[in-house]
Order: C-alpha cells, then sequence, then structure tokens
C-alpha cells in the first residue's frame, strides 16, 4: 500500500484506477509509505522489458535475457528493432511522469500543511507562555497579599489583644477604685454613726458640745485617707507576650497504641505495647500499676525503724545523737523527711500493734545486737526481717566480742536472714572492737542504702560527691528539670490521695455506674463534661479511682489525667497549680519542644490548646478526671475550659458537692450518686464486724437497717465510721447495744465524727496525751498543707515517739488523719470541719495556733533553714493572719522566694506580692536592694555560688513578669560571679549563657541569642561530650531559635540531633526517678519468684523478663522470658494463651538482637497457639500477626505479610466497626506493603478507603489525613497523575502547616499514624509542584 507499483496489474499489465487523485488536480492524499524515484523507475522498466520478452518469438534468446533482466541500456537498443516497443514505452513515460507530478503535488500540499500547523502550535505556545507568566505573577501577588493579610490579622490580633488587657486593666482600676471609694464611704458613716453615739453619750452628761462649724480654728478639720495604697497590679498579658524560652519543656511523649509504637512486648495490664527505647512510656506504663507499690516506696519520707538491747543501747544513742542529725539534713536537702523510730524495749506488747504498723510503713529497718535477744522483740525481728515480702531494705549491726558466743535466738535469726537473703535486701555488720567504729560503719551503709535503693539514685561515686555538696543549697539541680520549674511533691501527693482513693475494699454498688462512665467514653463527639455529683462522704473518690483502675487495666491505650483536690485552701486547690500540672502532663506525653509561660492567665489559654495538640497524636481516648473541682476558688472563672468544645477524643469527668455545684455546670450530664440502701449498709457493718470476730445478733441488724434510712446515715462515709466505732470500741466500752445507742444518736457525718474524737479521748491513758491530739489536730487544721511528724517532735520537745506514733495510729484507723507527701492531713474535708466545730470555734484559737506554726517556722528561717515548707508554709501563715508586714520580709528573704519560683509557684508568689501591695517595678527595686545588701556579705566561693543562683533566680522571674531589660541585668551579674569565680568554661557559665539568651530571645533579638546559645553549647561540649542530656537542651534551644528566623532546615537538622541524643540517654540510664522504681519493681518482682511452680509466678517471671527488658538487660530478660514459658509449658500446657504470650515476648527479644530466624519461629508458634485457642476477633491475635508481619517485611518475604495485614483489617472491623481510625491504619498499612510489592491498583482503594474513614472520624484537617493523603499522592505520582498528586500533597501541606500553626512549631513526629509505613522524604516536594504545572 502506498508505492507507484500498487498502480499498476501485475496480471494483465493494466492500469488501475487512481481512487486518491480523481484526475480532477484536486488535493488528494497519497498513501504513507512511498517508494523513492529510482526505484519506482526501474520497476516499471523491469516490467516493459518482461512484456517485450513475451510478444516477440524472433527475438534471440540472449536478447530476451537482456530485456528480461531489466537493464535500461538494452531497453533502449530494442527499441530501434521494434516500434511498438517503443510506443509501449513511451506511454509509460508519460504514465510514470503523470505519476510522478501527482506525488510531488502531494507532498507540497502536504509540506505547506505542516508549515501550517506548525505556525498554528507556535501561536498557541506563545499563548500558553503568556498565560503562565500571568498565573505566575498572579500567584505571587497573591501570595504577599496572603502575607499581608496574615500580617494585619496578627497585628489586628495584637491590637484586640492590647485592647482587651487595657479594657480589662481599666475594669480592675475601677473596681478597685470603686471598692476603695466604697469602704472610704462606709469608714465614714461609721466613724459618723461613733460620733453621733458619742454626741449623745455627752449630751446624756450634760457635757456642753461646741459645733465645728462655729469654730474659729482649724484645728477640728481632718483628712480622710483610706487604708491601702492603690498600685498597678498584674495584667494578664503583661506577664510575657509569648512562651518564655527560659520555661523550655523538654519531655517526651510516650506514645502507646497498636498504631503508634510497634511494641516488641506483649504483656497484660500496663506494660501492654511498651516501646523500650521510650522510657517516659515506661515510666508511665509503671505508673498505672502503682497500687502494686508500697506506700513507702512513693511517699517523700525516709523512715527507718530502730530497733536494740540493752546490750547496744550505747550504739544506738551515739546514732541518733551523732548520725541521725546528718541523714535529717542530707534527705532536707533534696526535699524528703528523715524520720529515725524507735521504741523502748521496756514497753513490753503495749505498742504490738503501732510497731507492726510502723515497721510496715517503714523504709529501712536496722537492729542492733550483741549477744542476746529479748523474747519481747522477736515478733518485731520475724515481722521485720523474716516476712519482708516487698524486700525493703534491712540491716543488721551485731557486735562480736572475743570468747562471748551469741544466744541460740541471734544465731538462730541470723542464719535465717542469710538464708532468705537472695536478692541482697539484707545487710549483716560483723563488727569487733569500739561502738562507735561500728555505729560509723553502720552509718555509711544506711547512707549508702537511703541514695541507692531508697531515693534511687546511681551507684556513682560522682552521684554521692554532687548530692553531699548539695547540702546548703535549696533546690538539688538534679531536680530543676532543666528550664522546667516542677515540683515533685506535688505529683507524689496526687500519687498518694490515688492510692488512698482506691485502697478501699468495698465498691459500695458502683458497678451500676462504672457502665454509664464507660458510655461517656464510648459516646460520639462532642459532648459536654460528665457531672459527677453526690453529698459530702458519697464515695465520689472513690469511685473514680475505682474505675480508674479498670480502665488502666482493660484500656490501656486510653491515657487518663487525674488530679483529686484536697481541702480548701490548700495547694492541691490552688487552680494555677492544677492547670499547670495538667499542662505539664501533657507536654510529657509530646514530642514538641514548646515554651511553658508560668502566668496563670497565659496558662489558662495554652492548657486547651496542648489538649488539642496531644489529642491529635494520641491514639485512643484522653480522660481528664478532676475530683472534688468545686473546692477550687473561683472555679467557673479558672476553669472556663470546661465549657468550650473538647476534641473529638477527650473526655472529662468532674465530681461536686451536690450543694456547691455551680450553676451553670448543673445542665451538664450528671450521674449521681445515690446513698446506700439500709440493705447494703448493714451488709457492709455485718462483714466489717465478722472481720475482727464481732457478732451482731439479728435485733442489732434490725436496728442498723432502721436507723440507715435516711440520706445522710446511708451516706458511705458515714457507714464506713459506724464499722469503724463498732469495732473500735467493742470489748473496751461496754456492749455493743451501748456504742449502737451512742451512734444512734448521730444523724450526720459530722457528728458521727464528733462522737469518734471523744471516743479516742476517752481511750487515752491521760490527760496529756488528749491536750496534744488536741494540738495536733489544731496545727494540721490551721497549716497549709499539713504538719510532719519531725516537725511535731521540734514542736513538743518532750513528745516521745511511742506517743506520738500510737497517737497517729488512732486518728489514722479512724479515718481521721492520713499521711499525704510526708505530711499529717485529713482524710476527708468532714473531719477538717470536724475539728473546727470541736475545738477551734472562736477566731482566736486559729491565731493561736496560726501563731505557734509561725515561731516555729520562722526560728527555723533564722537557722538559715530554708526548706520548701518553710517556703511553703510561712508566707501563707502571713497572708491568712493579714500580717502583710511581716509578709513582706518573708518575701523579701531571698531564699524563701528563690524555693518558692523554682518549684514552680509562681502564681502563689505573685498573689503574696499582690497582698503587700507592690507594683511589678517597685517589687523589682526591692529584690535588687536586699541582693545588693546579701552581697556585700557574700564571702568565699560557696556564697558567691549562692548570690550567682539567686542573681539568675531573679532575672528568671523578671523575665516570666515581662520586665525583659530588667531581667538582663541579674542574669549578666550572675554571669559574671561564676565566670570569676569559677571559670570561663565551667557548665554552670553555661547555664548563665543558657538563661541570658532566652531573654534576649523573647527579647527578639535573635542574633545576640544565637551567639550566646552557641558558647553554651562549646562549653558543655567540652564539658561533657556531644552525649549529654544538656547538648539536647542547648540544641532544643537553638532549633527553636532558628524556627523563629523562619530557618527551618537548621531547626528540624538540630532538633533530630537532640532526639538521637535524648533517645541514647534514655536508653543507658533513665528517667532518674523511673528507673530507681523499674528497678525496685523487678527486685520485689525476683523474690516473688523463687517459690513453687505456678501461673501466678509464671506470669510474674513474664513481667520480670519485661522490666528488664525495659532496662536494656537483654540478658536476663532473656534468662526470666524462657522460665516463664518453660513453668507455663510445664503447669499449664504448651497450647495454653499464656504460652503464646511468652513465645511473644521471646520473639520481641530475638528480634531487638537481631535474631530474625528464632524470632520467626517463636512469632510463628505463638499466632498459631493463638488462632487456635482465641476467638477469630481476639486482638492479641491481631498484635501478633502485626508483629510477624512486621518481621516478614524485615525479612523481605511480603508474600506472607500480605495475610496477616489482612487479618488485621479483619479483626479491626469486627472490634471496632467499618468507619474506626483504626480500621483506617490496618487499611493504610496494607496499603503500604501493596505498594512496597508494586501492586498500586490493590493499593489505591486501600487508601482511599481509609481517607474516607479518616476524614469522617477525626475530622478534614487531621493529620492523620494528610499523612495518607502524602501516601496517595506518592502513589498518583509513582502511577503518572501529575497532577492528581499535586492536589493531594497541597492538601497534605495544609493540613501540616495548620498542625504547625496550632502547635506554635514546627515538630517532629517520631511514629507515622500508619504504622510502619514508608516515608516519603525521598521525593521532593517540588516534583509533585513541577509536574502539577506541566
Amino acid at each position: 500500500m502506498g508505492t507507484a507499483s500498487s498502480l499498476v496489474s501485475p496480471a494483465g499489465g493494466e492500469v488501475i484506477e487512481d481512487t486518491y487523485g480523481g484526475g480532477g488536480g484536486e488535493a488528494c492524499e497519497i498513501p504513507v509509505e512511498v517508494k523513492p524515484k529510482a526505484r519506482l523507475l526501474r520497476g516499471s522498466f523491469r516490467r516493459a522489458g518482461a512484456a517485450g520478452a513475451g510478444a516477440g518469438a524472433a527475438a534471440g534468446a540472449g536478447a530476451g535475457a537482456r530485456g528480461a533482466g531489466g537493464l535500461l541500456g538494452a531497453s533502449f537498443k530494442s527499441t530501434g528493432s521494434s516500434v511498438p516497443e517503443l510506443e509501449y514505452a513511451a506511454a509509460e513515460c508519460e504514465r510514470l511522469k503523470k505519476e510522478y507530478e501527482i506525488f510531488r503535488v502531494s507532498k507540497n500540499q502536504e509540506l505547506l500543511a505542516m508549515g501550517r500547523r506548525e505556525a498554528k502550535l507556535d501561536t498557541e505556545n506563545k499563548r500558553l507562555r503568556a498565560e503562565l507568566q500571568a498565573l505566575q505573577k498572579t500567584y505571587q501577588k497573591i501570595l504577599r497579599e496572603k502575607e499581608s493579610a496574615l500580617e494585619a490579622k496578627y497585628q489586628a490580633m495584637e491590637r484586640a489583644a492590647t485592647f482587651e488587657q487595657d479594657r480589662d486593666k481599666v475594669k480592675r482600676q475601677f473596681k478597685i477604685f470603686r471598692e476603695t471609694k466604697e469602704n472610704e464611704i462606709q469608714d465614714l458613716l461609721r466613724a459618723k454613726r461613733e460620733l453621733e453615739a458619742k454626741l449623745q453619750r455627752l449630751q446624756a452628761q450634760g457635757i456642753q458640745v461646741f459645733d465645728p462649724e462655729e469654730s474659729d480654728s482649724d484645728d477640728n478639720c481632718t483628712d480622710v485617707t483610706a487604708t491601702g495604697t492603690q498600685c498597678d497590679y498584674w495584667r494578664g498579658g503583661a506577664l510575657g507576650r509569648e512562651p518564655s524560652i527560659g520555661s523550655m519543656m523538654q519531655l517526651q511523649q510516650s506514645h502507646r497504641g497498636p498504631e503508634f509504637a510497634h511494641s516488641s512486648i506483649d504483656v497484660e495490664g500496663p506494660f501492654a505495647n511498651v516501646n523500650r527505647d521510650d522510657w517516659d512510656a515506661a515510666v508511665a506504663s509503671l505508673l498505672q500499676v502503682t497500687p502494686l507499690f508500697s506506700h513507702s516506696l512513693w511517699s517523700n519520707t525516709v523512715r527507718c525503724y530502730l530497733i536494740n538491747t540493752d546490750e547496744t543501747q550505747p550504739e544506738m544513742d551515739i546514732f541518733l545523737r551523732d548520725y541521725s542529725p546528718k541523714l535529717q539534713r542530707m534527705c532536707e536537702t533534696i526535699g524528703y523527711f528523715f524520720h529515725a523510730i524507735y521504741f523502748p524495749i521496756d514497753n513490753g506488747n503495749h505498742y504490738f500493734n503501732v510497731r507492726k504498723w510502723e515497721i510496715e510503713k517503714s523504709s529501712l529497718v536496722i537492729l542492733f545486737i550483741h549477744l542476746t535477744l529479748p523474747s519481747c522483740l522477736l515478733e518485731d525481728c520475724e515481722e521485720a526481717f523474716l516476712k519482708n515480702s516487698e524486700g525493703k531494705p534491712r540491716l543488721i549491726y551485731h557486735r562480736l566480742e572475743d570468747g562471748q558466743v551469741s544466744s541460740d535466738s541471734v544465731q538462730r535469726l541470723i542464719e535465717q536472714v542469710s538464708y532468705l537473703n537472695k536478692a541482697n535486701k539484707a545487710k549483716i555488720i560483723d563488727h569487733q572492737g569500739e561502738p562507735a567504729e561500728g555505729v560509723y560503719k553502720t552509718y555509711n551503709y544506711v547512707e549508702k542504702i537511703i541514695k541507692q535503693d531508697i531515693l534511687g539514685f546511681e551507684n556513682t561515686e560522682q552521684e554521692m560527691k554532687d548530692l553531699d555538696n548539695e547540702e546548703d543549697s535549696t533546690i538539688p539541680e538534679e531536680e530543676d528539670y532543666g528550664d522546667v520549674l516542677w515540683d515533685i511533691h506535688d505529683e507524689q501527693e496526687q500519687m498518694e490521695a490515688f492510692q488512698q482513693a482506691s485502697n478501699s475494699a468495698y465498691d459500695l454498688g458502683f458497678e451500676k455506674y462504672y457502665q454509664r462512665l464507660n458510655d461517656l467514653v464510648a459516646a460520639a463527639a462532642p459532648i459536654p463534661p460528665l457531672l459527677v455529683s453526690g453529698g459530702p462522704g458519697s464515695g465520689k473518690s472513690l469511685l473514680l479511682s475505682k474505675w480508674i483502675q479498670l480502665q488502666q487495666k482493660h484500656s490501656p491505650n486510653t491515657l487518663i489525667l487525674y488530679h483529686f483536690v484536697g481541702r480548701p485552701m490548700s495547694t492541691s486547690s490552688e487552680s494555677a497549680s492544677i492547670i499547670k500540672r495538667l499542662t505539664l502532663k501533657l507536654m510529657q506525653h509530646s514530642w514538641s519542644v514548646s515554651g511553658l509561660t508560668l502566668d496563670p492567665g497565659k496558662l489558662l489559654e495554652e492548657f486547651p490548646r496542648w489538649l488539642e495538640k496531644l489529642s491529635a497524636r494520641h491514639q485512643g481516648s484522653i480522660i481528664i478526671i478532676i475530683d472534688s473541682i468545686d473546692q477550687v476558688q473561683q472555679v467557673e472563672k479558672h476553669m472556663k475550659w470546661l465549657i468550650d468544645p473538647l476534641p473529638v477524643n477527650v473526655r472529662v469527668i468532674v465530681s461536686v458537692n451536690v450543694e456547691t455545684c455551680p450553676p451553670a455546670w448543673r445542665l451538664w450530664p450528671t450521674l449521681h450518686l445515690d446513698p446506700l440502701n439500709s440493705k447494703d449498709a448493714k451488709a457492709l457493718i455485718t462483714a466489717e464486724c465478722s472481720c475482727v470476730n464481732i457478732k451482731l445478733t439479728k435485733d442489732q441488724e434490725k436496728k442498723l437497717e432502721r436507723h440507715c434510712r435516711s440520706a445522710t446515715t446511708c451516706n458511705a462515709l458515714y457507714v464506713t465510721l459506724l464499722c469503724k466505732m463498732i469495732t473500735h470500741r467493742a470489748g473496751k466500752a461496754g456492749s455493743i447495744d451501748e456504742i449502737l445507742q451512742q451512734c444512734f444518736q448521730c444523724q450526720d457525718t459530722v457528728s458521727l465524727y464528733r462522737l469518734v474524737l471523744r471516743s479516742i479521748q476517752e481511750s487515752m491513758e491521760n490527760d496529756k496525751e488528749r491536750d496534744l491530739m488536741k494540738e495536733i489536730l489544731c496545727l494540721v487544721t490551721v497549716s497549709h498543707n499539713g504538719v510532719s511528724e519531725s516537725e511535731l517532735m521540734e514542736l513538743y520537745p518532750d513528745l516521745s515517739w511511742p506517743v506520738l506514733t500510737s497517737l497517729i495510729h488512732s486518728l489514722h484507723k479512724m479515718c481521721l488523719l492520713t499521711y499525704g507527701c510526708g505530711l499529717l492531713k485529713f482524710q476527708h474535708l468532714q473531719a477538717w470541719e470536724t475539728v473546727r466545730l470541736e475545738y477551734m470555734e472562736e477566731s482566736q484559737d486559729i491565731s493561736t495556733y496560726r501563731e505557734k506554726l509561725i515561731e516555729y517556722f520562722t526560728s527555723q528561717l533564722s537557722k538559715a533553714r530554708v526548706t520548701w515548707r518553710c517556703a511553703d508554709e510561712l508566707p501563707w501563715l502571713f497572708q491568712q493572719q493579714g500580717n502583710r508586714q511581716k509578709l513582706h520580709e518573708c518575701l523579701l528573704n531571698l531564699f524563701v522566694s528563690q524555693n518558692l519560683y523554682k518549684r514552680g509557684h509562681f502564681a502563689e508568689l505573685l498573689s503574696y506580692w499582690q497582698l503587700v501591695g507592690r507594683d511589678k517595678g517597685s517589687m523589682a527595686a526591692e529584690y535588687f536592694d536586699s541582693l545588693k545588701q546579701y552581697e556585700k556579705n557574700c564571702e568565699g566561693e560557696e556564697s558567691m555560688m549562692s548570690l550567682a543562683n539567686l542573681y539568675e533566680t531573679l532575672g528568671r522571674f523578671l523575665k516570666d513578669l515581662g520586665l525583659l531589660s530588667q531581667a538582663i541585668v541579674p542574669l549578666q551579674r550572675s554571669l559574671e560571679i561564676r565566670e570569676t569565680a569559677l571559670d570561663p568554661d565551667h557548665p554552670r557559665v553555661a547555664q548563665s549563657l543558657h538563661q541570658l539568651a532566652s531573654v534576649y530571645v523573647q527579647w527578639k533579638k535573635f542574633g545576640n541569642a544565637e551567639q550566646l546559645y552557641k558558647q553554651a553549647l562549646e562549653i558543655l561540649e567540652n564539658a561533657y561530650g556531644s552525649e549529654h542530656p544538656l547538648i539536647a537542651r542547648e540544641l532544643d534551644a537553638l532549633a527553636t531559635l532558628y524556627q523563629k528566623q523562619n530557618k527551618y532546615e537548621q531547626a528540624e537538622h538540630l532538633r533530630k540531633k537532640s532526639f538521637k541524643i535524648r533517645q541514647k540517654v534514655a536508653r543507658r540510664k533513665g528517667n532518674l526517678y523511673g528507673f530507681a522504681l523499674l528497678r525496685r519493681r523487678a527486685l520485689q518482682l525476683e523474690e516473688l519468684t523463687l517459690s513453687k511452680d505456678t501461673p501466678d509466678n509464671a506470669r510474674t517471671l513474664n513481667e520480670l523478663g519485661v522490666l528488664y527488658y525495659l532496662q536494656n538487660n537483654l540478658e536476663a530478660a532473656d534468662l526470666f522470658l524462657k522460665r516463664s514459658l518453660d513453668m507455663r509449658e510445664r503447669v499449664l500446657g504448651p497450647d495454653h494463651p499464656d504460652c503464646a504470650q511468652s513465645l511473644n515476648n521471646l520473639a520481641a527479644l530475638y528480634n531487638e538482637k537481631q535474631q530474625y530466624a528464632e524470632a520467626e519461629e517463636l512469632y510463628e508458634r505463638a499466632l498459631d497457639i493463638r488462632r487456635r485457642a482465641l476467638a477469630p476477633d481476639h486482638p492479641s491475635l491481631a498484635y501478633t500477626g502485626k508483629h510477624l508481619a512486621i518481621l516478614y517485611k524485615k525479612l523481605g518475604k511480603l508474600d506472607k505479610a500480605v495475610p496477616l495485614y489482612e487479618l488485621a483489617v479483619e479483626i479491626r472491623q469486627k472490634s471496632f466497626g467499618p468507619k474506626h481510625p483504626s480500621v483506617a491504619t490496618a487499611l493504610v498499612n496494607l496499603a503500604v506493603l501493596y505498594s512496597q510489592m508494586k501492586k498500586p491498583i490493590e493499593a489505591l482503594p486501600l487508601y482511599e478507603r481509609a481517607l474516607k474513614i479518616y476524614e469522617d472520624s477525626l475530622g478534614r484537617m487531621h493529620p492523620r489525613v494528610g499523612e495518607t493523603l502524602k501516601n496517595l499522592a506518592v502513589l498518583s505520582y509513582e502511577g503518572g497523575d501529575f497532577e492528581k498528586a499535586a492536589e493531594l500533597y497541597k492538601r497534605a501541606m495544609d493540613i501540616k502547616e495548620a498542625e504547625t500553626s496550632l502547635v506554635g512549631g514546627n515538630a517532629l513526629s517520631r511514629h507515622s499514624s500508619s504504622g510502619d509505613t514508608f516515608s516519603l522524604k525521598t521525593l521532593s516536594p517540588n516534583v509533585f509542584l513541577l509536574h502539577g504545572q506541566r
């Protein structure tokens, strides 16, 4: 087709009609493929020669051959002899000419058409280029307009904020002015009434009174001045317009869940899904099992129980006189109490129950023995040394003498302790020589035990030395937490409050309330907070604590933040303290490094932002529980975030008393706790009595049932107290009928508490002890946060430990007092009210007891002992007394203010200064004057270091107040002192440089700040190396600085470097407290596994293996996990689900050790067992399948991983429903796998379905939506759909920008929401945009 030869018939030589040309000279299209001209002519002549040879028979064979050969010359020679052949050739030539002409015309036409097409395309290209340039200009214009609009928006917002602040300031000033004038008017009216009354009395006495208006003198003219001084109070926004870099939080997030943290550890309960690299997650998981720990582990009290015999009384006296004060000072340095408790040996069994209670509470027991051991001490020794189930440290001092042999009781005790001492919990010191030498040796061991086993410090000489050098410091360096001002006592108080609230063995019929609380968590958002209401003592705290325990057990991926509010006016009821603690808890679970302001108003604004940020990243629900929130002063003002819409996965539960609930909150969904019915109350009392072998008669039970019918007598606390009264007084004060008759006269909890007080007083031996009880209860009542036992011993020098501990034991047993953060506090608010009504009806009594405490803490200040107790109590007591002058003097004690500020009590410090009536400027000036005066008396390196610390604290305080220009001066002075007294390259100098740079950052002098940060970084690297936590802090600060300057690449590089350092440090050592707790728990569990084979012991071994894994002790973890597996296979059988758990953990361990073949085999065995033993939709099945699939991917066995990921999707659909975000995550994981297998057709619908679920459940701007969009963009890009890829990537970047603006930083997420999704870092964002423009 398309050749010239096709126009001639090969058979007859006839010309075939040209169907293309038509003979009309019109433009025609020749077929595409045409032979060259020379070939066309040669072919025609060949055909002509062949035709001539066939027609002429006379031609010779050679001529025919030449004609057939198709030679051109031969064909022309043959025309001379044959005319027809010439005519035929001429005709053929004409035909060829015509054919050629047609061919030439057609080609010319094609060339013309192509030229016109080229011109048209060129014109179109120019037009498109012009449009592109116009679009680029428009884009640049819109971008500039957007930037201008954003800048105008921010300026408008700043103006609006300034306007609001000014308006609020005017309002406050007007309110102050109005109140001042109203007070003046009231004073004038009062003075007028007094003068009128005096005038009437004088007139009645007949005394002549002159009218002042008729007098010639000015002596009666009086100027009336209102009391107090109007001052410039702090505005909400004046304390810093942006978060302080000097208060930057540097904690890490504990992502826990099946999608975020691919845990290698599988245990039941709180240790599920814990990543070993994330120590904060490990500690957070450990906090979930705090009820497993003894009270002494969490309390900040070191209780040392001493036992001695008559033979070792000299050693006892030396220890109490010379070494107990040293241990007390050491513990006070780091905010701990130290109590050396002992009982005289001649008491017999008089204090037996009290001694047993003290041994249970003690942190350390020391026994001083020589040759004999009295029988009265045997029970104490057995309780302390042989029944030490919690594995607490124990110490035996055994004095030996030549030629003397110890008694059988002493030898038997030492042998038994040595036999049981397999975990090195008891130390036996055998000493020959002087008692003083032996006691000194004992002191060294006690000091070591306290530092390592009780306080949790690592066993390094440097740390011991550092701790010893900190004796004169108010706050140790280790507890400063970098730039974060954190009070560990507040956290300990909350831990203890949670434990005490959940310690009750009674559920009080709470099962019916648990489902309502569970429904709240499962309800669709948005939902307002749930109000748990009830009368005082109805069991709200108990209900919430029990439910928290259930949630932690059954929903380990749920993050629960709780706060138990104590009595009014305590630290736990301060709104600023609550918001700050909850904010820090949120920051603990976030990877972002951001500033935390100390301004209470700013904190209230930032808390919802942190809550929203964490909710966007956390896999699972977040539950915030605040118990007794109505005890917070001005709760509606300070907790107004509760009425704002909450994030979709956040639930809030608050408990209130019915009488004090704010009216606006009564519209919220409410769970009201009904009183107990009479039958339940009777059953509780009967069960409690049976525990102490008290049998109630039928008549007594009927009386109880009739009595417990009203709302007040069916109250949970009332019933508990009734049980305590019956069991306490039975056998001591007559018959049970008499006790019941007395109790039945008390119709409410307070009146029953008063009966309890009188009952305890009657049980005391003399009036002295009764007066002591009254004194102690009154001191606890008027204190800020409570009173410690050591403070009581100093307040009452004649008081002995047996009397004090016996009294506290009685008050604790009867639900009056309890321990909180080492202090004696009231167990219930009703107990506090009872003491006020019983002993302190007059205000003069309250003032007397406050003065007693003021005198005591003032004497502590005069001894230069500014402890956290002095700083907490003394200013507050002055405030309650209304003594502004004394409060002013106390605040000017630089160490008191430093202690309050460095522990984060910023709002409390401000409130004191406001009461004194000082504005910010005058307050700063007074601090400067006090520091200058203190500096005059400073001599020596130690005092100069203390002075530098004071200057630094003042600078940070002024910076947080917003007085940046004034903050520079003390920080520079601190830097000068440290450079002079220490060395320009000392780490403390780097600390001063860091704080000074943070002020420059807040002042927006970025150049100065960058230079100072780099100097600090260089000093720290030279001092500690490149992998110290302080290096990470400086890198984070520099990253934040670069981010403020829009240098995002530099900032991101520094953040990654900082994260790696923190990860290495966490893996090597762990958090100071968390590591100690994990190690302590591991040692406790190790002791529990020494008995016979049981399922519980196998589970304990498994948990022990997990804890060693978290401590990075893989060899020990391997040992205990194998022991757990062996024991389970022996006891339960090899196909039991618990064996699958041990197999899974061993597989995870081998995976960590990169022994992938062994890990694969164990995972497959675990999966096989769980498939046969568990339901098809069981979460544990999905858990093992997921990790085996990850291992398959790591080994390149992608085909084997596909069915496991499909199984995960199926299980999650059955467990959560087809539209749950967890299902979407499993779909994304499967899609990623298909993408890696180069199967985009299978991956695309999975991504699209996951995107739809994420958008419907989490919102279109959720980070997981953005990550899914990025994955879809990659898929579209690889498929060649560049425009769609650019569109998807733009949406993803919009979400990323929105998230960044919300967080306030370019934070990196350590985990992708898609679990093990692949990274998109290999593709540049410009790739999508460039292809999208084509």
